[in-house]
Order: C-alpha cells, then structure tokens, then sequence
C-alpha cells in the first residue's frame, strides 16, 4: 500500500528495467489494492445502462461505498447465497497521489493506473429499503473482486475510450467503451476530492455498461457454477467462478 503515495518513484523504477523476470502466475495474485482506506462505487454511470433500467441521467455522480471487507482477488470465488446475485463488470481505478479538490486538468495525474472489476450486486438487499440502500447490497464476502494488476495510466493512450466487456459462462452479456461514461474518470476524481480528501491506494468502481442480469427481460440471475470472465481490451482480465 505504501507503493501507492510513492507512484512517481515506482514508474521511475519500471522504467529501468531492461530484463524480463520469471513468468508469472495471474492467479496467485490478490488485488493489487487489498486494503484501500476508501473503495467507492459510482451507479448509473452509462448512459446505455441507465437507459435500460429505465432511470433518469443523475445531474451529479451516483456515489456509494463498497465496503472494504468486500474485496475479493482477481481471480477469487463468489459465493452465490442469495438468488438475485447480479454482475457488473467495471473499469477500476486506483488513486496515487490523493488530495482534496483537484482540479479536472490535473485528475489523471492523480491515478496510479487502472485495471477491472466486478460489482457483484444481491439486487433484493440493495433495494430492500425504499430509497434503495446500495452499499450493503454490494459488500457481501468477496463481492468485489479486481485486478489482477494495475496498468499504469501513463500507458493509456486511449484511456477515456477503453473496450470493457463480461463473459458469463462464455455468451457474451456486457460490450462498451467506456466512453460512453457520464461522468469520466477525470470528472469523479474532482468531484469525491471536493468532498472528502482520496488517499494513496483508494478504489473507484466507476460504474457499468448495460448488460446487467436485473435489466433483462425475465431477469437473469447468477448461480452455483457459472463463471464470470471480465476483461479491459489492451488491460487486464479476471474470472470468477461463482460457487
């Protein structure tokens, strides 16, 4: 975690490495930010998938909190105790140098780099209360889930159009660029920053592409043995057996 605050020296670091190492097992990993001080979640983000849940665009970021006892390794199990589990790939970010109120011009100078998540989701806990509740619903054991490593934004030539994309048991259910985002990366940033102060190793979920089980007709949920394979084209990918 310490890595975080000291980004600028790390990248400095990978620069003068001239020789490759030992390969490397992706799924010996744990998420590359396993204990963030702040993780949060941002809803209804693209515009494709609020219009399929039939909600209005937020005039402001729709922000909750996943909690931290939620994060689970890239390539960990989901356990499936509840029959309305729902899936939601993400474009993850992760926060270098923190701050309060930072400007939009300067937000990605902020970022560590980024990598892919899943916003696992019971749908019946989350909208067991009216106004839905979203931060419990979304913080059960290993609900959570990204990695397995950070690309660093540095080498994101296209970093506000990244392909995102979610296999369930291998069909296709979420395609999107992240353009298609509300609220950019840059724009979150400033934003939770003109709030509360981000730290070194803080998580932005930042929200997901329309595809998700709840929205289709008859809703589609998640059970023993399906699996989940969430990927960032020219990133990173994860796979979640769901058990």
């Amino acid at each position: 975690m310490q890595a975080f605050a000291r980004w600028a020296e790390l990248r400095e670091f990978a620069n003068s490495i001239t020789e490759a190492g030992e390969p490397l097992d992706p799924t010996s990993l744990d998420a590359p930010s396993p204990r963030p001080k702040q993780l949060f979640g941002i809803g209804l983000n693209y515009r494709a998938h609020a219009m399929e849940t039939g909600a209005t665009i937020p005039p402001s970021p729709l922000t909750f909190t996943k909690f931290v006892s939620a994060i689970n390794s890239p390539f960990g199990d989901i356990q499936i105790s509840q029959t309305t589990v729902d899936w939601e790939a993400e474009l993850v970010v992760v926060i270098a140098t923190g701050g309060r109120d930072i400007d939009i011009a300067s937000a990605w100078e902020h970022v560590a780099g980024v990598c892919v998540g899943q916003d696992i989701s019971d749908r019946a806990l989350q909208n067991a209360t009216q106004p839905p509740q979203f931060n419990l619903g979304k913080s059960r054991q290993g609900y959570a889930p990204f990695g397995p490593w950070i690309t660093d934004s540095a080498n994101l030539s296209n970093r506000d159009a990244l392909r995102l994309t979610c296999l369930l048991n291998g069909q296709e259910v979420q395609n999107s660029l992240t353009d298609d985002l509300i609220f950019p990366v840059d724009y979150l940033i400033s934003y939770l920053s003109s709030i509360v102060e981000l730290f070194p190793g803080d998580v932005i979920y930042t929200g997901t592409p329309s595809g998700v089980g709840v929205a289709r007709k008859p809703p589609q949920f998640l059970g023993t043995g399906d699996i989940l394979i969430s990927t960032i084209e020219g990133v990173c990918s994860i796979t979640n057996l769901c058990v």
